[in-house]
């Protein structure tokens, strides 16, 4: 059962800001700055910027040394995070195939799903190897539902026993146009006994029909909405709402609230009982 919804921020600055002290929040490497990190007011939790690393080059361009780096400065600056991701291979097919979708364009790997996953199960025994103090997670990666099952046997074979890790990630499931799939991927992950799965950037709808198969996840869904918002409200001169804390921390008021005791919905977070927005 979801027990903590981590909400995705683009912006390194806002991890003081003191409305953050009791909202968990979820950030990418690549938004950080050269320079020196900000100390986080509250809880975060750290993603490595695959997603994006993969659809501009196709590659990592960083080493697994240069991430570790990363991390230990992080900790250090930031403060000690709740989790980070590896340095993972999504396997959706216009990652590995190439094209278009939407306003995003994607080189590419040329690789299968196979490889994707093996490349992601090896990075993470190796970071792990680098930095055993650091809560760096194993990720499940794949595409259809029995890959990810041929991906928990490729940690097993490693010996990584998934279901005493605190957390594991499962990836290539939110951008799903059918959340039948997701609902299967993660059933079946439940079903061997790994219960501490977080899901990547799962939109409210996706959270809704996933929550209790779940144990932790992330959303940027503020920002999309705020896009299409309109005019910001809070600050002048900005033409949404999409880098706007304020709208961010209205818009999870707006779906994270107070039980209205409906137990088959609550969302216990930081030990209170909450619930999605209907």
């Amino acid at each position: 059962m979801l027990n903590t919804w981590y909400m995705g921020i683009h912006r390194s600055n806002w991890l003081p800001r003191p409305e953050l002290a009791e909202v968990p929040v979820f950030i990418s490497r690549r938004v950080f700055p050269k320079g020196d990190f900000p100390r986080a007011a509250g809880r975060y939790a750290v993603d490595s910027g695959g997603f994006t690393e993969l659809q501009h080059y196709g590659r990592w361009t960083i080493t697994e040394a240069q991430y570790v780096e990363f991390l230990r400065k992080t900790w250090q600056q930031c403060g000690p995070f709740d989790f980070a991701a590896p340095m993972d291979w999504m396997c959706e097919p216009v990652v590995i195939n190439g094209g278009q979708v939407g306003p995003l364009t994607f080189a590419g790997t040329g690789l299968s799903v196979e490889e994707h996953q093996r490349r992601t199960v090896d990075n993470f025994l190796r970071l792990r190897a680098m930095a055993p103090d650091l809560p760096i997670i194993p990720v499940l990666q794949g595409f259809a539902p029995h890959e990810y099952l041929r991906c928990v046997d490729m940690y097993t074979a490693a010996g990584v026993d998934l279901t005493a890790e605190p957390v594991v990630g499962v990836g290539s499931v939110c951008r799903r146009q059918h959340m039948d799939e997701a609902i299967e991927i993660l059933q079946s992950l439940c079903d061997l006994g790994i219960r501490n799965l977080h899901g990547f950037g799962f939109k409210i709808d996706g959270l809704r029909q996933c929550w209790n198969l779940l144990g932790t996840a992330d959303s940027m869904s503020w920002s999309l909405d705020g896009r299409y918002a309109g005019p910001c409200t809070h600050r002048q001169g900005r033409r949404s709402e999409a880098n706007c804390l304020e709208y961010a921390l209205a818009w999870r008021g707006r779906h994270i609230h107070p039980p209205r005791r409906t137990p088959s919905r609550q969302l216990p977070l930081f030990s209170l009982d909450l619930e999605l927005a209907a």
